[in-house]
């Protein structure tokens, strides 16, 4: 039968493996304190009782996500490069088709592949017509119509 230290051993293994499936890094730190409180167990034994181990899953558990976690967001957060420019490179040019008309200022509905979006033009476009994407601010395409 396993000790109730290997238990431990065990959950924090699997809440640190489980990081991998939730991005946002904290289900690690419970993990790493369940490791802790595994190998506090393995070398203290029966001294470390049960209510002492959850005093010190609790411990160690606010301890990391409070250091440990600022740290290691840090040293393994990677950059994006992503900008507004991607968006228009990857949607120029795109043809899609007006659902509600474009009556400038006010925007209408274009749709662009499976996704209905927000559209701006600098004339009128009635509804049913095959617009151009020209570009782009935020969500909102700006389009043209093409004749």
């Amino acid at each position: 039968m396993l000790g109730c230290g290997w238990i431990w051993l065990y959950i924090g293994a699997f809440l640190m493996l489980a990081e991998l499936l939730a991005p946002g890094f904290i289900i690690f730190f419970f993990g790493l304190a369940a490791a802790s409180v595994g190998v506090l167990r393995l070398v203290l034994g029966e001294m470390f009782s049960p209510t002492w181990q959850l005093v010190a899953i609790s411990f160690f558990s606010i301890l990391y996500l409070a250091v440990l976690r600022r740290w290691l967001k840090k040293v393994f957060v990677g950059e994006t490069t992503r900008t507004k420019m991607d968006f228009d490179h990857d949607s120029l040019g795109r043809i899609g088709r007006v659902k509600e008309a474009i009556d400038p200022p006010l925007e209408g509905r274009v749709e662009l592949g499976d996704a209905d979006w927000n559209a701006c033009a600098d004339r009128p476009i009635a509804a049913g017509a095959n617009v151009r994407i020209v570009g782009q601010n935020n969500l909102t395409l700006k389009v043209e119509e093409i004749k």
